[in-house]
């Protein structure tokens, strides 16, 4: 059946409801148990077809927002559409159409809402909310096609390429429609049953597929890293965020995003262990065990949106020659459930040591030794199945610490969760900074979390110019560990295991906001990440801390790419971060505490934070910075 007879199977169920109220079933789309979908995308149902609600002012107000976030999201991604295929680049901030469609959406919900509807405190709360999913979704679709915000994959693209393009986004700007028109047709017109509201959801969600197939011919994934089946997968979960936050209620749907789909009951104010259900998110640990995280909600009083987010260290291994006696002599290393969060530096809970320490805090372990990159498939080495789950496990944690604080905030009232006023520092140490660097971008493009600014700390990943490096490593292991998907439609190819290559293909899409930046952290001696970087052993110090020097000087001037560089020379110092005298200890004129605060209080106004130190004295062959440091 083609997608508009299910549209018209949806305008016939506003006058029938949506089938018998049969209760049960998981009315979101299956896209991987939550794996695999990206966005946060809580924006709204909206467009056309939605009418017959029973009543009430509450039920005006929610045909009216889905009605109108429906029909904004297909006008935007319009517009998208339109700004690449006739000026040959992506939408500019100010675009006239976006404007005009979110203006349309604030007049079409300003008639039917009141304050208080949907439990927020104003009509005005209601209107920026969806207007900002409206805005944000339309985006995270664009930007996943064409390459960013930055319009990378379309500048590269052939005729052929921009073609496929151009198809795949208009199949998806149909799906997104089409599903969400299904699903609000079933919460506003009656009786609901979600397992037929699956069941067309899966009937949209595979012509869509094939659209995206007959457009490309094959060729989508070559382009962004991701084929037609995962592209419309990842939009389906849009779908179900787009709709949570359309509705005050989406009972009984079982939406894969939002308060509806919320795990866990922490504790503010103090960390709790969480157990995830890999059957329902796809996760796994190394040896088989399930994943688990730690997250501290903000005390009482305190921004629940307000998040640092942290990728736990433990090396990697690639072989079965490193692997097998790996999981043999050191067993915690591939599982979650023995890990406990740190709380030193800036993950400290002290005030007096970290102005963070009243934050959101989710406390990620590591168990896959795939450095946080791993695309949920298990890999073969000789007699070892190793499973390779890193992005995985880290995507679907902040999905469920998301759904919660979603809940949390719409509950206390006020304003809501909104994703873009979420603020927050997503780093990691050692393999958790790779983790970072491989992962960042998902915050922006997928999660839409814009204020996210990034701090890898020890993990610079820097090219050894050998066989056997992080270079020879990404051309082997991005296949291998499945790790193309989750990689940026930007920058999924060999060289992108690089830390200087992720930072020249991430930067022209940074700096959207002020926040957007990668807060590169590490001390140039360091032989734990020499090791990780296969440098050898203290026969290349002199040349790793010349690279790091090199590298520094090479990248610094990039868009949205900062450093705070420590300056012990007299002994080798891994991760610098959570360590209180390094914390508290200068660089430059700054410390490391007030640069971090100063990143997400005044964002334009950090520096790199760099000098000459004692390295060249205390390292025989060290050459002084190739650029100017404070001395």
């Amino acid at each position: 059946m083609s997608i508009w007879k299910w549209t018209l199977v949806a305008l016939m169920f506003v006058v029938g409801g949506c089938g018998d109220d049969g209760g049960g079933g998981d009315a979101a789309m299956d896209t991987g148990g939550g794996a695999d979908a990206g966005a946060d995308t809580g924006g709204a149902d909206t467009g056309g077809g939605d009418s017959g609600s029973s009543g009430g002012e509450d039920d005006a107000c929610a045909v009216a927002a889905s009605q109108a976030t429906r029909a904004c999201l297909e006008e935007v991604s319009v517009a998208w559409r339109s700004c690449f295929r006739d000026g040959g680049a992506p939408c500019t901030a100010d675009d006239a159409a976006i404007g005009a469609a979110l203006t349309t959406l604030q007049s079409q919900v300003e008639a039917e809402c009141a304050d208080g509807d949907f439990g927020l405190e104003s009509v005005d709360a209601i209107v920026g909310r969806l207007q900002s999913r409206c805005r944000s979704e339309a985006a995270s679709t664009a930007w996943r096609t064409y390459g960013g915000p930055q319009g990378a994959v379309w500048a590269d693209a052939d005729a052929d390429a921009r073609s496929c393009l151009l198809g795949a986004h208009e199949a998806a700007t149909s799906f997104t429609r089409d599903a969400l028109a299904v699903i609000g047709v079933c919460l506003t017109g009656g009786a609901c049953d979600p397992v037929t509201v699956e069941e067309q959801r899966r009937v949209l969600a595979d012509e869509a597929a094939a659209a995206v197939e007959v457009a490309c011919g094959g060729a989508l994934e070559g382009l962004t890293a991701v084929n037609p089946a995962t592209y419309i997968a990842r939009a389906a979960h849009q779908v179900d965020c787009v709709a949570a936050a359309s509705f005050p209620d989406t009972a009984p749907l079982s939406l894969s995003c939002g308060p509806t789909y919320v795990d866990f009951e922490p504790v503010r104010g103090e960390y709790v262990r969480v157990t995830v259900d890999g059957d329902k998110w796809g996760t796994l640990c190394g040896d088989g065990s399930p994943y688990s995280f730690h997250v501290r909600l903000a005390p009482e009083g305190e921004r629940l949106d307000r998040l640092i987010i942290g990728l736990q260290g433990g090396g990697v291994c690639a072989f079965e020659a490193d692997c097998a006696p790996r999981l043999e002599s050191a067993p915690g290393l591939f599982t979650a459930m023995d890990d406990e969060p740190g709380g030193d530096g800036i993950a400290s809970n002290d005030p007096s040591e970290s102005p963070f320490a009243n934050w959101t805090k989710v406390y990620l372990p590591y168990c896959t030794q795939d450095v946080f990159a791993g695309g949920g498939v298990t890999e073969t080495l000789g007699e070892l199945e190793l499973p390779r789950y890193g992005s995985v496990n880290m995507r679907a944690a902040v999905q469920m610490v998301r759904d919660v604080i979603w809940k949390q905030m719409d509950e206390e009232g006020g304003a809501g969760f909104r994703s873009d006023e979420v603020v927050a520092l997503f780093g990691g140490w050692s393999a958790g900074a790779y983790g970072t660097l491989y992962n960042y971008h998902w915050f922006l493009d997928d999660l839409q979390w814009p204020r996210t600014a990034a701090f890898p700390d020890a993990g610079l990943a820097l090219d050894n110019g050998e066989a056997l490096g992080v270079r020879g490593l990404g051309l082997l292991k991005i296949p291998a560990w499945g790790m193309k998907p989750y990689l940026p439609p930007y920058c999924f190819e060999g060289d992108c295991a690089l830390g200087p290559v992720i930072y020249e293909a991430i930067s022209p899409r940074l700096k959207q906001v002020p926040e957007q930046q990668m807060l590169i952290l590490t001390n140039p001696r360091d032989r734990t990440q020499q090791g990780d970087a296969f440098f050898g052993g203290e026969e290349m110090e002199a040349r790793w801390i010349n690279a790091v020097r090199q590298s520094f000087c090479d990248t610094r001037d990039l868009p949205g790419i900062q450093y705070f560089i420590t300056s012990v020379a007299d002994e080798s110092v891994h991760v610098v971060s959570v360590r209180p005298e390094l914390w508290e200890a200068e660089v430059a004129g700054e410390t490391m505490r007030d640069w971090f605060w100063r990143a997400v209080t005044e964002p334009d106004t950090v520096m790199d934070r760099a000098e000459e130190g004692d390295f060249v004295a205390e390292v025989p062959g060290v050459e002084p910075y190739p650029c100017e440091v404070a001395p």
